[in-house]
């Protein structure tokens, strides 16, 4: 089927065609077929690399040409701004939100595609936005991962939610990797196109001595390296002209591999060495330097716990060649674009906590194995297993390579995931009785797969039984209403467990701490926390002797408790670090972790302050003011004594700290020295931008920020900790 016979406007059909695309795919041909782009609501579960995006935006221009509007639905943040690019320069208005979560952002509204994370959709529909209901097509990227124990629940609940209230929206859901993918169309009322066809012939295959086994015959690899055989594959693919990725279990595995690849690698590029100074430009840590040394050489691993510019130059890296391998814990096979000649799946066991060592699942494999084989690039992909020994090479074709992924099922039954979202229905507008909310259920894919629906159910009215003791749902006769309390949990977006806790503790403390609050937040369900390593726990012991007054929440009497209580505890140090202006590297070094653990640690704790700052205004003013300050402190690493400082634009942690400690306090003390003065500090460029803001507040009658009073000259709250 030719683009130039769809009927998608012009301009698009152009744009396909200058860049080489002037023929679909089968599968997309058959996305036509079966009514995409006359409105009806389709399933697409086709491989990786097939053509999904193309298959959406076709739709998405078919409806902005009609006067609707688009909303793109991804689970990362990574991969909304990957689609915000992709999308944006062919002729339509495109938006992106990820973030702050209490805003109805009516800006986005203005565009023909938004392009936003579950929760972030959900988040606008708690807060009434008003251009939700304007939206037509609903394209769901990535929809199996209703099945996620974490973000699944909240996704169900936004399909259900957005069909709700729109009622004739149509529904594109994309999915590489599902087993059950009738079902899942059955409840999306969609139709289901389904196919194996690839643009790259992907051959997968188990590696053991020397020989990769494929289903219809083998390929010797060359032995460079008699100890590594991840290594001997990776360099085999490498002198083809290929580029390759090495799925491991852990960080410490990855870099690791990036190590020795480095080493045997040992390319010599000038464009190499360029994004290998970008690192080193931002590195603070040895973690960054040892990624800059390796992506000098031509290898790079990725991984959570390096910062997100890090990863980004990684990626760039890759997708320009350069970069000819990267080994990787499973999350880059979690939706980023970066496909490779070779895929090698080194570790397909992987830790669960109480379980010890555990097979990754089907679905997993498959998810890595898709990314092998570049379009246009390479004339096939591989993907590899491999085995230790012989008896284990069929054991891996029939555990992964021959197996179908497992079914997607509903986890919206979870209890924890549904105090949220109860409260969400019902302060929402979208229930207001017990009736209602048993009707909503029945929309869910739960009902669906289980048409009693008796879990979901007792579990609905669990929740709500919580919600009306802790006085956030008001029940009158048969009609059910949030108080004020719930209203605004609602919209903050947080668990309203976290709430009760919040609430409960800020009315009952006589005297603010700083450290107190940090640690009952990281208490609450909604903050990830650090492992905690036994020899930790003395040290832990000793904080809270020596603590003990700063401290809010007591060491539980119960031993099963006691391990989550050390974590939240040594989480809660760790960003007291952080706003004590500890530089990332010495933090890396005290808690074990990378520099992107500290950023998502702090984006966390940031929204839980901001939710903490909001209730306390309500409920607590008293503490409202400490909160809120204390909140910019953490989103800028900084003491208290430095919030007049950062508060001007671009005086960061690090200026807003020389400033200081030159004398200079507050914006009024920058005014007093001159610029001359703080041209010596910060330079001409920054000093120059300085004075023209002040300039301009003074100008606009802006109040200047004072010198705030409170001052935090305290030591680091763990010096002796790692």
């Amino acid at each position: 089927m030719l683009i130039a016979e769809l009927a998608v406007p012009e301009a698009l059909k152009e744009r396909y065609q200058r860049s080489g695309i002037t023929e679909l795919y089968p599968p997309q041909a058959e996305c036509i077929r079966k009514g995409l782009l006359s409105s009806a609501n389709q399933l697409v579960a086709i491989p990786t690399a097939s053509g999904k995006t193309l298959v959406a935006e076709l739709a998405m221009h078919r409806h902005i040409a009609q006067g609707g509007k688009c909303l793109y639905i991804v689970p990362l943040k990574a991969l909304a701004s990957e689609k915000y690019a992709e999308f944006s320069n062919k002729g339509v208005r495109v938006g992106i939100s990820t973030g702050d979560f209490d805003r109805k952002d009516d800006r986005l509204g203005r565009n023909d595609i938004i392009v936003a994370t579950s929760e972030k959709v959900d988040s606008l529909l708690r807060n009434r936005t008003g251009w939700i209901a304007e939206i037509t097509l609903l394209v769901v990227d990535e929809v199996h991962l209703v099945d996620s124990p974490g973000r699944g629940p909240t996704l169900e609940m936004v399909i259900a939610k957005l069909r709700y209230r729109n009622p004739s929206m149509q529904v594109v859901a994309l999915s590489a990797t599902i087993g059950n993918p009738r079902m899942l169309a059955g409840w999306l009322d969609a139709e289901l196109i389904t196919s194996s066809w690839r643009p790259v012939d992907l051959r997968q295959g188990v590696y053991y001595d020397g020989t990769i086994y494929f289903h219809d015959g083998k390929r010797t690899v060359p032995v460079v390296s008699k100890n590594f055989d991840d290594l001997n594959l990776c360099l085999d693919t490498i002198a083809e002209g290929g580029q390759c990725l090495v799925f491991v279990s852990s960080r410490k595995n990855a870099e690791a591999f990036a190590k020795r690849a480095a080493s045997a690698v040992k390319r010599e590029d000038s464009d190499l060495a360029t994004l290998a100074e970008k690192i080193s430009a931002i590195a603070e840590t040895e973690l960054d330097r040892t990624l800059a040394a390796c992506v000098a050489k031509g290898a790079a691993f990725h991984h959570a716990g390096l910062r997100r510019e890090a990863r980004t130059i990684v990626e760039e890296g890759f997708r320009k060649g350069l970069i000819g391998c990267i080994s990787s814990t499973p999350t880059l096979a979690a939706g980023l674009n970066l496909p490779a000649r070779r895929v090698i799946i080194r570790d397909y066991l992987r830790f669960s906590a109480g379980e010890g060592m555990q097979p990754i699942p089907v679905a997993e494999y498959h998810q890595m194995a898709g990314r092998a084989g570049r379009p246009h690039l390479d004339p096939y992909g591989e993907a590899v297993l491999i085995a230790k020994d012989r008896d284990q090479v069929e054991e891996l074709f029939a555990q992964y390579i021959d197996a179908p992924a497992e079914d997607a099922h509903s986890k919206a039954a979870e209890p924890s995931a549904l105090y949220t979202h109860v409260l969400s229905l019902i302060a929402s507008g979208f229930a207001a009785t017990r009736g209602d909310l048993s009707a909503f259920m029945d929309r869910t894919y739960y009902v669906h797969e289980h048409p009693q629906g008796r879990l979901i159910l007792r579990a609905v009215d669990s929740a709500l039984a919580f919600l009306v003791r802790s006085e956030m749902v008001a029940e009158v006769g048969e009609h059910l209403m949030a108080t004020e309390s719930g209203s605004i949990v609602s919209r903050l977006y947080i668990d309203p467990r976290s709430a009760e806790m919040i609430l409960t503790e800020l009315r009952a403390k006589e005297c603010y701490s700083d450290l107190g609050l940090l640690q009952l937040l990281c208490c609450t369900p909604d903050m990830p926390t650090l492992y905690v390593r036994n020899a930790d726990i003395a040290l832990l012991d000793r904080i809270l002797q020596d603590r003990v007054d700063d401290l809010w929440i007591d060491l539980p009497e119960d031993e099963d408790d006691a391990e989550d209580y050390y974590r939240s505890l040594k989480t809660a140090l760790l960003l007291s670090d952080w706003t004590d202006e500890l530089t990332d590297a010495k933090i890396c070094e005290r808690y074990n972790v990378g520099p992107g653990d500290i950023y998502g640690m702090v984006e966390s704790v940031n929204w839980l302050l901001h939710a903490g700052s909001e209730l306390a205004r309500l409920f607590r003013p008293v503490f409202h003011q400490q909160i809120r300050e204390y909140e910019i402190c953490m989103k800028n690493g900084i003491r208290r004594e430095l919030l007049p400082l950062v508060r001007l634009r671009g005086i960061g942690r690090v200026r807003a700290r020389r400033l200081f400690n030159h004398g200079i306090t507050s914006p009024d003390a920058i005014l007093a020295a001159g610029i001359a003065e703080i041209t010596k500090i910060l330079g001409r460029g920054v000093a120059e931008q300085v004075f023209l803001e002040l300039g301009r507040k003074s100008r606009h009658g802006d109040d200047l920020p004072s010198q705030d009073s409170e001052r935090n000259n305290g030591q680091s709250t763990l010096q002796r900790f790692g």
